[in-house]
């Protein structure tokens, strides 16, 4: 068994429009990090599996689909921010059977750990609409696929990213195989994500919401992690671990207002990733989504990757320079009677 597993989104670069945040410096920043800490090489590389159109129309409307197809024939945007270039229908398809294949190899036992550098991202694609520069829900995708292929009966996708996951709340919003939960600044884009969302019919109780307030850091995420998030996994028992991965919750990020350190995302994977080892035999991947600071990029991978081979990790960019706010305390507390954890 391979202790990790890698996806790298070959020619990615090929989805890129000048001056735009998410751009492929983002993805290789995070390989060169990788590179110098020796763990790039170390471990395979996957080649995307195809993505079949029974998944994708299961995740995404077949006008959405054909709606980005002839988008990406001209390199149009979808809306203001999210672009794409005649090259994201491929890239888009590439980076969907990359979140697939390292799923699979996961749940399959062939490796340990997977990390997927899932571009263009994912999260904010609904079912019928990309925005907030997504194109396809990779994470979706690898979760409807281990659904409908490999027998998977119960599925966790835990969203650390900056911005709320409306996309893969809407895709499982009324499913109660998939539990969705999401760590995310609050108000801010794209509006989404209160704490009263819990899902719908048969999905109510399997959407889990934590709205940060800004300047939230290391003590409120890990204090949402062990006495809510760590809770409602222990409750659901998923038999695998899906992991949004967006760095843009470090304090250095130019788009958000929380103050998380690298030291404080990899303590949250490192949690996760003992809960799985204890619960569903180690299965947990992470595939990226959002992060605009570079050296955020370096540091907070360094630091998620040290997590998933528990290997030791020195964060190089400490705390921020102000201290964190004590504004999630009330949220956490509300949350807490929510969901009866109190």
């Amino acid at each position: 068994m391979d202790q990790l597993v890698w996806y790298y989104p070959e020619g990615h670069e090929a989805h890129a429009e000048y001056g735009h945040p998410e751009r492929p410096e983002r993805v290789e920043t995070i390989v060169a990090a990788l590179e110098g800490a020796g763990w790039w090489q170390a471990y395979p590389q996957l080649e995307p599996d195809p993505v079949g159109k029974d998944i994708l129309e299961a995740v995404h409307t077949p006008a959405y689909l054909r709606q980005l197809e002839r988008v990406s024939t001209t390199g149009g945007h979808l809306d203001m921010d999210t672009y794409t270039t005649r090259a994201s229908w491929t890239l888009a398809h590439k980076a969907a059977g990359g979140a697939i294949a390292v799923a699979r190899r996961v749940w399959q036992g062939e490796a340990r750990r997977g990390f997927a550098l899932t571009r263009p991202p994912g999260h904010h694609a609904t079912r019928d609409q990309g925005m907030g520069f997504c194109l396809l829900n990779n994470v979706a995708i690898a979760a409807e696929y281990l659904s409908q292929h490999t027998g998977a009966m119960r599925l966790a996708i835990v969203d650390l990213d900056l911005h709320h996951g409306n996309g893969t709340q809407d895709i499982f919003w009324d499913r109660g195989d998939v539990l969705y939960i999401s760590t995310h600044q609050y108000p801010h884009y794209p509006g989404t994500g209160r704490l009263s969302e819990v899902g719908e019919r048969r999905g109510k109780g399997f959407t889990a919401n934590f709205p940060m307030p800004p300047g939230s850091g290391d003590e409120a995420y890990g204090a949402v992690m062990e006495s809510a998030i760590i809770p409602l996994l222990d409750r659901f028992q998923p038999e695998m671990v899906l992991v949004s991965y967006g760095f843009d919750t470090h304090w250095l990020d130019p788009l958000g207002h929380i103050a998380l350190t690298a030291a404080g995302y990899r303590q949250l994977v490192a949690s996760l990733v003992a809960w799985a080892d204890a619960n569903c035999q180690g299965r947990i991947a992470l595939f990226l989504e959002g992060g605009y600071n570079l050296e955020a990029a370096a540091a907070c991978s360094l630091g998620v990757t040290s997590a998933l081979l528990g290997q030791n990790y020195q964060d190089p960019l400490g705390p921020p320079p102000r201290p964190e706010s004590e504004a999630w305390r009330g949220m956490l507390a509300q949350a807490r009677q929510l969901w009866g954890l109190s």
